[in-house]
C-alpha cells in the first residue's frame, strides 16, 4: 500500500460519518468555516527520530524549531494566519530534562517570532527515540483560502525560492559533513509564513500548498486534485547548485508552489519584490490535460524524466 492509497483507504472508510461543517481530507489543512467570513484551518503533522531528523546531528533547539515551522508551513499555504499550535512529544529517558528543555526553547523562538500560542499537548515516554506531532491552527477569511483544487488551465505556476538546498543539506549531514551552510538550512527551514498570508488575499491567486515532499510530488497533488495537466520548463526551475533533478525530487524546502493567472503574473511578481524584498519564480503552465501528467521540457524540447519522484513515505 503506498501511503496515498492508505489515506484513500481513510476518507472511504470515514465517508459515511457527517463532517459536522469541516472541510476535510485532501489539502495541507481541514477547514472549518465560522460565524461570519473567516473560518479555522487545522493540521498535523508528525516528525519522527531517524525519517524527519538524526539526533546526533542536530541540537535539540533546531530540532524544537523545525517542528514548529513545517506546521507553519502548511497553515500558510492556506493562505492563513497561523494563531496558536498543540504539541504532543515521546521522550525515550535520555531526552527527558536538559535535552527537552533545549528542545521547547526551539520550539518557542519560532513561535514568538509569528505570535503563535502553543495552547496544549500531551508529553510521554518512548522506547524507540523522539516522536513529535504538531497541532498547527490558523484563521482566514473564507475567500481567502487556497485549495490545491483551484488550479486553472493557463495559469502560470510558481514556487517560492530555490529549491534543493534541503536535500543537498541532507546529503552534506549523512556523508560526514553537518556543519555546511546547506546542512545548517536542512536543519533550520525557513516558512513563507507572511507570503502565504499575502498570496490568500491576491485573487488571482488560485492553487497553493507549500514543497515538502519535493516539486514532482507536490506539483502532481495540485494536478490530480484540481484535474489538471501541466508543462514544466526544467531550465526556469531556481536549482541549487543547479542540480534540477535535486531540485524536483528533493523534500523539505518548504517553499511556496502556486497557480497565477497568466495576465496577473507581472503585477504579482513585482508587488511580492517590493513587499518582501525578492521574487517567486515562474517555472511553467497548467493545462488542460485531464489524466494530469507533468510533461517536463528542457528549452523548449520535450524530455522523460520518469525516474524523477519526489520523497514517497511508505
Amino acid at each position: 500500500m503506498t501511503e496515498f492509497g492508505f489515506i484513500e483507504t481513510i476518507r472511504a472508510t470515514f465517508a459515511s460519518i457527517p463532517d459536522n461543517a469541516f472541510e476535510g481530507i485532501g489539502d495541507d489543512c481541514a477547514i472549518l468555516p465560522t460565524d461570519g467570513d473567516e473560518a479555522l484551518v487545522f493540521t498535523s503533522d508528525a516528525l519522527c527520530e531517524g525519517v524527519h531528523f538524526l539526533r546526533e546531528s542536530s541540537t535539540p533547539f533546531d530540532i524544537g524549531a523545525k517542528s514548529a515551522t513545517v506546521n507553519l508551513s502548511d497553515i500558510a499555504a492556506m493562505g492563513a494566519r497561523p494563531i496558536a499550535t498543540l504539541l504532543s512529544l515521546a521522550l525515550p529517558q535520555e531526552a527527558v530534562g536538559e535535552w527537552a528543555e533545549e528542545f521547547i526553547r526551539g520550539y518557542h523562538s519560532v513561535s514568538s517570532r509569528y505570535g503563535v500560542k502553543l495552547v496544549g499537548g500531551d508529553t510521554t515516554g518512548s522506547k524507540t527515540g523522539v516522536f513529535v506531532s504538531v497541532t498547527a491552527i490558523g484563521r482566514v477569511k473564507r475567500a481567502n483560502i487556497k485549495r490545491r483544487s483551484s488550479a486553472k488551465p493557463g495559469d502560470t505556476i510558481l514556487v517560492g525560492g530555490v529549491l534543493g538546498e534541503s536535500a543537498i543539506g541532507l546529503s552534506d549531514i549523512l556523508s560526514g559533513n553537518p556543519h555546511s551552510a546547506a546542512a545548517q538550512l536542512h536543519r533550520n527551514p525557513v516558512a513563507q509564513i507572511e507570503e502565504g498570508e499575502w498570496l490568500g488575499t491576491q485573487e488571482c491567486v488560485h492553487a497553493m500548498m507549500d514543497i515538502s515532499d519535493g516539486l514532482s510530488s507536490d506539483l502532481q497533488h495540485i494536478l490530480t486534485a484540481s484535474h489538471v495537466g501541466a508543462i514544466i520548463d526544467t531550465e526556469k526551475i531556481p536549482a541549487a547548485n543547479a542540480d534540477v533533478r535535486n531540485a524536483v525530487c528533493g523534500g523539505e524546502d518548504y517553499k511556496l508552489l502556486f497557480t497565477v493567472a497568466t495576465d496577473c503574473v507581472t503585477d504579482l511578481i513585482a508587488t511580492f519584490e517590493r513587499r518582501f524584498g525578492y521574487t517567486p519564480y515562474p517555472i511553467g503552465t497548467i493545462t488542460a490535460d485531464s489524466d494530469c501528467h507533468i510533461e517536463w521540457r528542457e528549452n523548449g524540447r520535450r524530455v522523460s524524466h520518469t525516474d524523477w519522484q519526489g520523497f514517497t513515505h511508505f
